[in-house]
């Protein structure tokens, strides 16, 4: 099997191709070749003895597409996008990377199959702010999809893209509708929910952290362990059970972010709480009043997918994941 991520250098993109490389499997197929692409250059996953080609690559770029998929792989992730607030505060870069090069991707795809049959697994990250408010908590399968964000607008339109192109016989996708991820390691993103990520991430290590928004702000979350479940099974499960709607809303785990902050005070002490700081923004509050703050995820979950039951544990997940173990 010859496997494709693109935004392979980001942190999930990372997480995926190191979890791909442990086994050198999936679905019970060899996983003999990685190609990992990205605006800078992705890094090999150590311990992974099959063929990797690492590359820069920008998505939004004409006969970008062409190039990356003429080697014809058997299942493309497509985690390539920028985040909430950066696609609201620039319009055009927005359109261009989330909408524009998805779009060069799924025709660069169909031009193949129109010549030979070329018909691949295409697994792309979608996200809950397809969904605007108001909205009923918890949120069901069946909700309409009216975005309040461009972000969200630009992910609605490249599902029902992957839906018709699916229906098409162009390529087998699957849409996975990400929770916000937490906790994210590394360095903050320009994402308006990172401070969901920074007031558990930055205790954690001994450091300050912001939180823009009230404790009451209810949201929908998943560890990064779960976001790399979640892409592994939409790569091999049988999309004759997903059926015709192909975008899943995933499981995850509703809390507020004062619940946050005291499973960060059952697990790392009054201590780690006493480093987060409040300081209001007027715009991150007013883009999270319209976010989604839990869903059913009925389909999701009765077609294998699963996330963590509580903040204890993401937050324990983070420490043995990405701080050996230790606080």
């Amino acid at each position: 099997m010859h496997v494709l991520i693109i935004g392979a250098a980001g942190m999930v993109g990372r997480k995926l191709a190191a979890h791909l490389a442990a086994p050198g499997s999936l679905g019970g197929r060899s996983v003999e070749a990685m190609t990992l692409v990205d605006v800078v250059r992705p890094e090999a996953p150590l311990g992974y003895d099959g063929t990797v080609v690492a590359e820069i690559a920008d998505l939004s770029q004409p006969g970008t597409a062409q190039r990356i998929v003429a080697g014809r792989p058997d299942v493309i992730f497509h985690l390539a996008a920028i985040v909430s607030g950066e696609a609201e505060l620039d319009f055009d870069k927005g359109y261009r990377i989330n909408l524009d090069g998805t779009r060069y991707l799924f025709d660069a795809i169909r031009e193949m199959n129109n010549e030979d049959g070329y018909r691949p697994r295409v697994v792309f990250t979608s996200s809950i702010a397809v969904f605007g408010a108001p909205l009923p908590y918890p949120i069901p399968d069946d909700f309409h999809t009216t975005p309040l964000t461009s972000y969200g607008t630009q992910k609605a339109i490249c599902e029902l893209l992957l839906s018709d192109y699916s229906r098409r016989g162009f390529f087998d996708g699957i849409g996975i509708r990400l929770p916000t991820i937490c906790i994210r390691p590394g360095k903050p993103n320009k994402a308006a929910s990172g401070f969901f990520s920074s007031i558990l991430r930055e205790p954690l290590a001994g450091q300050e952290a912001v939180l823009p928004v009230s404790e009451d702000v209810r949201h929908w979350h998943a560890s990064p362990r779960s976001a790399v479940g979640f892409l592994i099974h939409g790569a091999t499960i049988d999309l004759e059970k997903v059926g015709p709607r192909r975008n899943l809303s995933m499981p995850g785990l509703s809390a507020t972010v004062g619940e946050q902050i005291e499973a960060l005070r059952r697990v790392a002490g009054d201590k780690a709480v006493s480093l987060i700081r409040r300081e209001p923004d007027e715009m991150i509050m007013k883009m999270v009043a319209g976010w989604a703050p839990g869903f059913e995820a009925k389909r999701a979950t009765a077609l294998g997918f699963v996330a963590e039951k509580s903040f204890d544990e993401i937050i324990r997940v983070h420490i043995e994941h990405e701080m050996g173990g230790k606080l």
